[in-house]
């Protein structure tokens, strides 16, 4: 189905489910954006742009836990709940078609796991990916400035087992996130885990770096693609934001996550309102310089989807 035509037509959670497994099979790379809240996910549903004769979006979306958490004032180590943080995904959900990436940080306790993918396979988001840290969660942008524990393969590997042997479908995934580079063990340490992942079940590897260049990810890559069994690759270059996706795309990357961006640029704006109108007294200068006319917002939800005139 096209992307207007099911936008119009709606989805079920199924139907979402199977999208990111046909993309994959489709396209060699497929791109997505964070989300965190029922907006943002309605610009990712509609933003593109045209080069020529060709229709550039993106693919699927991103709930990021930085940004889920960011949104609500909290901390990124895991503070917010599963309860909260589902209600933002079904905010989410209802006013979107596109794919769902969640990012389930460590994905708990092995034994708690396949409740989490039960879940989210239920409500049709199409994977999961899950870091091999422990302990306290820190977000890996800190690198060793903070302590980054890293899980012992063994038990990571019966955390993905354990996730794939609930699972009801065969379209839902299980992407393991390689935090060997964030910890300082390598690209060695993080080929071997790659290995050992995908031998338990992973539906894909993430491979994360902090590093302002692509050279430790490009290593990694020239190595996995030496291997006899890979699955999906999938980069996201937050830190090292040079580099195109026709380049990582070149290296075997077929996923890759813009990770944190929406809520990057939305803070900076909404300070720079604040300070405007503290500074004139009135709001005619912010509203000038930043915000869209009252109108558009009235009229950027579509009422006719809910049957309202």
């Amino acid at each position: 189905m096209h992307n207007e035509t099911r936008r119009r037509a709606g989805t079920t959670p199924n139907q979402r489910l199977k999208q990111m497994r046909r993309l994959l099979a489709l396209k060699p790379l497929i791109r997505g954006i964070e989300v965190h809240s029922g907006l943002t996910g309605l610009i990712v549903e509609h933003t593109f742009v045209a080069t020529g004769s060709k229709r550039k979006e993106f693919d699927f979306m991103w709930l990021s836990s930085l940004t889920d958490s960011t949104a609500k004032g909290k901390p990124d180590i895991e503070l917010v709940d599963s309860t909260s943080r589902f209600n933002t995904l079904h905010d989410i959900l209802e006013v979107t078609t596109k794919p769902v990436i969640y990012d389930g940080d460590t994905g708990g306790l092995a034994e708690r796991f396949p409740y989490l993918v039960r879940t989210l396979e239920r409500l049709g988001v199409s994977a999961v990916i899950i870091e091999d840290k422990r302990g306290l969660k820190q977000n890996s942008l800190f690198g060793t400035t903070v302590d980054q524990d890293l899980e012992e393969v063994p038990a990571f590997c019966a955390k993905i087992r354990a996730g794939k042997r609930s699972q009801v479908t065969r379209d839902f995934y299980i992407i393991a996130r390689i935090e060997s580079l964030i910890a300082g063990k390598g690209v060695s340490d993080a080929l071997t885990r790659a290995q050992a992942y995908i031998a338990a079940g992973a539906d894909g590897i993430m491979i994360h770096s902090r590093e302002t260049n692509p050279d430790e990810v490009l290593a990694f890559c020239r190595r996995y693609a030496k291997l006899k069994r890979r699955v999906p690759l999938v980069a996201v270059p937050s830190t090292y934001n040079s580099i195109t996706e026709r380049e990582l795309q070149k290296a075997g990357v077929q996923i890759v996550i813009y990770a944190n961006h929406l809520l990057r640029s939305a803070y900076p704006v909404m300070v720079k309102v604040a300070e405007e109108i503290l500074m004139h007294g009135r709001s005619a200068e912010a509203s000038q310089k930043y915000c869209m006319p009252i109108q558009d917002v009235l009229t950027l939800i579509d009422h006719k989807k809910y049957g309202t005139p």
